[in-house]
Parts: structure tokens; sequence; C-alpha cells
């Protein structure tokens, strides 16, 4: 059975399961689930390569001796054992020896970890689908990453969990101009399921990875931090899949948490690639992390504010970031000032409100700067839904190919061969600094729409508030007049 038949299968089964209620939980089921599963493979693997190797797991709560037999536990035991023996045992595991580090990411994956499954027969049909994936068969490895993919993607349209997800275009169009290498420190502070570090451990793979030494390059290179249980479970489970060895790097924490002022030299990195939460506020006390003239609740500009810091000189980021964050004032105004001062702002994609549907309909940007030089000029680039189409929508999304046109007019590695268009414009800092720092800037290409003649339409609209004026005298003369008798 392919593995797309595979996970369809089992959600067929989850589905019938009275405890699992939405995608959301199906998916969080099913990763805890996968992941003991591709745990265990590794584990099997280790322990034939690697003299003396033993899994922190132990061993009456490995997936092979309690789920491998298709004969095995099941009913009113397996629930029970799953409950009060597998997720109690996990989350107390001694993380002391070689495979400390190892005990930890399963610690943490568990803590928040729930089994929702209330049918131990159902559960033991499910194990069963799990147990005929190989998951040290490379080829079988990556056909079931790009299949979890696929479900992270359908997180887009289960309600608040969207807010997890990058459409994969998105990050794939970010991090190819970006450019990361094997070797630079890539970090991703609000890092929701992955989607940047899979594309970019895909994109350096296919490009620079030509040796085990690269590889391991690649995979010591790499930093993520991601606040909730749910998104970081994903997060997880999904470099597993993507052949990272120790996923470790990836911490269940808040980024914001963390004073400002303790993010030393030693913390600086090479690449940011981020969609920090936008419209969302921190809770009380976090603000007082950040100097005094950053403080806020929002948390996009608290990371904005991050952003900068984190970056080496040299270093280079691509984020999103909401419109509000390009024209807002107060604590906006003085974040963008310090952008341009401490970084090249060199580009800005702005994006039509439907890229985000259906968890979210605002305006959005891609931010491309390098910290260690001022800003001189920015260049603006209009992303336009292609032609014959009103909007990005479930059935017709923004697809890598839809950025062809703006990789064409980026002008290299450089960007020395830009050139003005209908949709890409310049200005300059001292335009912005002009303007208090307003980086809502309209295309001067746009031909504003024809209203008319403004004397014509201020009359019109005289006349129609003026009979609007008569309307209302007449009807309080009726009601009145209704009153009286």
């Amino acid at each position: 059975m392919s593995a797309r038949n595979t996970v369809k299968s089992i959600q067929d089964l989850m589905r019938q399961d009275v405890g699992v209620d939405g995608d959301a939980q199906r998916l969080s089921q099913l990763c805890w689930m996968f992941f003991l599963k591709i745990i265990d493979d590794q584990d099997q693997q280790l322990e034939v390569m690697q003299d003396g190797y033993k899994s922190p797991i132990p061993r009456k709560l490995q997936w092979r001796t309690w789920a491998a037999d298709p004969e095995g536990i099941t009913g009113d035991a397996l629930m029970a054992f799953v409950n009060d023996e597998l997720f109690a045992g996990l989350k107390e595991l001694p993380m002391r020896g070689s495979s400390a580090n190892r005990a930890r990411v399963i610690r943490s994956l568990f803590e928040d970890a729930y089994n929702y499954m209330k049918s131990g027969h159902l559960m033991r049909q499910v194990v069963n689908k799990i147990n005929g994936v190989d998951f040290n068969d490379l080829a079988e490895r990556k056909h079931f990453g790009e299949v979890y993919e696929q479900l992270l993607n359908d997180l887009q349209n289960a309600g608040n969990a969207g807010e997890y997800y990058t459409p994969r275009a998105v990050t794939a169009f970010m991090v190819d101009r970006i450019d990361p290498h094997p070797g630079e420190s890539l970090f991703d502070p609000a890092c929701g399921t992955g989607g940047f570090l899979t594309c970019a451990i895909r994109y350096m793979r296919e490009r620079y990875v030509k040796s085990v030494k690269q590889e391991a390059l690649l995979q010591s290179g790499l930093r993520a931090v991601e606040k909730k249980p749910l998104p970081h479970m994903l997060c997880v489970t999904n470099m597993l899949l993507h052949g990272i060895e120790d996923p470790g790097f990836v911490r269940h924490d808040n980024t914001l948490a963390r004073p400002y002022i303790s993010w030393e030299q030693k913390d600086r990195v090479d690449v940011i690639l981020a969609n920090p939460p936008f419209g969302g506020r921190e809770e009380d006390g976090i603000e007082s992390n950040f100097p005094a003239h950053f403080r806020t609740k929002e948390t996009a500009d608290l990371f904005l504010a991050l952003f900068i810091r984190l970056l080496k000189n040299g270093g280079r980021a691509a984020v999103v970031l909401p419109d509000g964050s390009l024209f807002g004032e107060g604590v906006k105004t003085r974040l963008k000032e310090a952008l341009l001062e401490e970084c090249n702002l060199h580009t800005i994609v702005r994006l039509p409100n439907s890229v985000f549907k259906p968890y979210a309909s605002i305006g959005t940007n891609l931010l491309f700067f390098e910290k260690g030089t001022p800003t001189k000029d920015i260049w603006f680039y209009e992303h336009r839904v292609p032609a014959g189409q009103k909007a990005y929508s479930m059935t017709k999304p923004i697809r890598q190919e839809h950025f062809a046109p703006c990789v064409e007019w980026w002008g290299g590695t450089d960007r020395s061969r830009r050139v003005e268009t209908e949709q890409a414009w310049k200005v300059t800092a001292d335009e912005v600094k002009a303007r208090g720092y307003n980086l809502d800037i309209k295309n001067s290409h746009t031909v504003a729409d024809d209203h008319g003649d403004p004397a014509t339409l201020l009359a019109a609209l005289n006349n129609a508030e003026a009979e609007s004026a008569r309307l209302r005298g007449q009807l309080k003369a009726i009601l009145a007049e209704a009153l009286t008798r």
C-alpha cells in the first residue's frame, strides 16, 4: 500500500473513534504514533551500526515490544497500557548517558502529547497499518515525508491550527532568495510545523550537499523554537521524516521569554527565515524582556526587534510581516528606524490579501534584509494574482511558479540588474524617513481608478445628504402624529 493510501486508511479508522474530533486531533494522534515507530526503527539501526548503543526507551515501552505483533495487545488492555504506562513512562524518561539528548527529545514531545483514541480495537488496527512502513528505507521515508507535508498543508483549513502553517510556495521562494549553505547557522524562532526548515534542508541537499561532512554541517547549523505543543510535536516528527538524526535543536519554548540583552554575540546567526505570529498579543510581562523603546505586547513587533539583534554582521533574513508593521506608528516606527539604520532592507515583496486564506485575509509582506550596513534604497515588488483569477483560494492556492516573474526580476544574486516595471519600484531611505518611516508605499505605476470629477461628486453627496435629512424629517413627523392619537 502506498504511503498516501496508508495515511488515508489510518485517518478513516480514526474517524470511527469517538474520542478523535477534527483534523487537528487526528494529526496530533498520528504524529506521536509515527514518532514512536520512527524512533524505534532508528534505534534498531543504531543498535546494529554502533557498538554498545542502547535506546533511552525502556524495552517494555519500545514500539517493537507492544506494537509490532499484529496479534498483540488490543482492546481495553491496549488502552490501559497506552494511557497508564506508555505516556507516563515516556514523560519521565531519565536523561543520562550517551542517549541523553535522544531522551530529551522524546520527553519534550510527550510532555504535551495526548491519546485521543478511546477504542483499543481501532488503535490496534491503526498500529498495524503503521507497522507496514519501514522508516529506515530512504525512499519510503521520503514518500512518507511528502504525504506528511500534505497533511500539514491541510492544517491551514483546520481552524486556528492554520496559524502554524505558511504556504509552501512562500517558504520555497524565501529560501531560494536567501540561498542558505551548509555550515551556516539558520534560525526560525517561531517555527510552527517546520516549513522553513524542511524547505531549507531540501534546498541545500539539492544544491550543495555532496558528502557526509556537508550533510553533518547542514544539520549542525539548524536552530528552531516553537511555543505551542501541537506544532512543536509536528515539527519534531517532520524533522525525523526529513532525515534529521537529532531533532533536539527544535526547542519547545517561547523565544520572546528570553531577555533581549541575554542574546550575546555567540548566539548570533547567519540566516533567519520566519513567519512570526501576527495579530496576537503576548502575555503580561513578556514585553519587559525588551528595551523600553521596543516594549509592546504585539508579537510580530517583538520578533522584528529580536531579528535585528540576532543576525550576525553580514547575516541575512527573510521574514513575513503584516501590512500593519509597515505603516504602524509608535513602537513600530522605532523598529523600522532601527531596521533601516542597522540593516540593509533591500526588498519588500507585497503579497495579496488572499495568500493566507482561509486562516487570515490580511495583506502580508516578505521583507529581505542584511545586517551590517544601513539602508540606502528599498525595492518594492507587487506580487499579483495570476490573470483570470480574482484571488488565491483553497482550490487555487499560491504555487511556486507564481513567483517566477519576481525571480526573473530579482537581478541575480547581487541584485544589480533590477529595473522599474509595472510591478516594481524603488524608494530611497531618505524618502522613507521623510514619511515618518511609513513603509506602506503603494505602487507608483498603478493607475488610480477614475471615480469622476471631485466637484460633481461633492455636489451629489450634498444632494444625497439633503434628501436623507428631508426623509428623516418626514419620518419624525409621522411618528410624532402617531403618538398623539
